[in-house]
């Protein structure tokens, strides 16, 4: 598991966090799961969102919980998969609530680099997972390591929006200062219990409200057909 092309921000405030026992330990765990297993995201893509998104950009974190486990969704973006592949079911009900909340044509791709690109960081609790197994890689340390990744976006000094969809999502609330950052929580959009809170609950219009307030630039939702 490499980290070559990490932005200099995210080297400098996660620099501990690398050097920390467990963090060795998790290295060798998936090292070694790649030797007899297929892993995804591919290695080089584990730290995605990190690249696309240095630390002195993010304003928004959205917080997912598991990588997608089908053959070659996952690349290191939390809902989001590679041009070509079938947009899963959660990131179809996302794109529902777009649509409802701001207006939005609905694209023919799952591919969301470009909101990552306008300062959401999009990070799984989980960076890896064995293929077609969920939760293979649950309580390994990636959840120390994305916990230690929200406290520092935390300590940021302006205010940043967290969007905490679901039960799990929601348990990290205890890492955020309410004061002085934004929450946007609901149910997951998951199909399982999107009725139970997600549809309806607004959050795109949410979080470019709160970054008017704050005076940073909106989101552009809009995703070309051609991504």
């Amino acid at each position: 598991m490499s980290f070559p092309k990490l932005p200099d921000s995210w080297k400098n405030e996660l620099a501990e966090e690398f050097n920390k026992p467990y963090f060795k330990e998790l290295q060798d765990f998936v090292a070694q799961e790649r030797k007899s297993k297929t892993i995804y995201p591919p290695s080089e893509e584990v730290f995605s969102a990190f690249e696309l998104t240095p630390f002195e950009q993010v304003n928004v974190l959205i917080l997912g919980q598991d990588p997608y486990h089908g053959d070659n969704q996952a690349h290191g973006l939390c809902f989001s998969v590679k041009p070509g592949i079938k947009t899963p079911p959660s990131l179809v009900n996302i794109y529902k609530e777009l649509k409802d909340d701001i207006g939005f044509d609905i694209p023919n791709h799952g591919y969301l680099v470009p909101w990552a690109k306008q300062g959401i960081l999009m990070i799984n609790a989980v960076l890896t997972v064995e293929a077609h197994t969920a939760n293979s890689h649950k309580n390994k340390g990636w959840e120390t390591f994305t916990d230690a990744v929200i406290s520092k976006v935390n300590q940021k000094q302006e205010p940043v929006i967290f969007v905490l969809w679901g039960g799990y999502a929601k348990k990290k609330l205890k890492l955020i200062d309410t004061n002085r950052h934004t929450v946007i929580q609901s149910a997951h959009p998951s199909p399982l219990s999107a009725r139970n809170g997600f549809f309806g609950s607004k959050p795109f219009s949410q979080i470019n409200s709160a970054l008017r307030q704050a005076g940073k630039p909106e989101i552009n939702y809009h995703l070309s057909a051609n991504n």
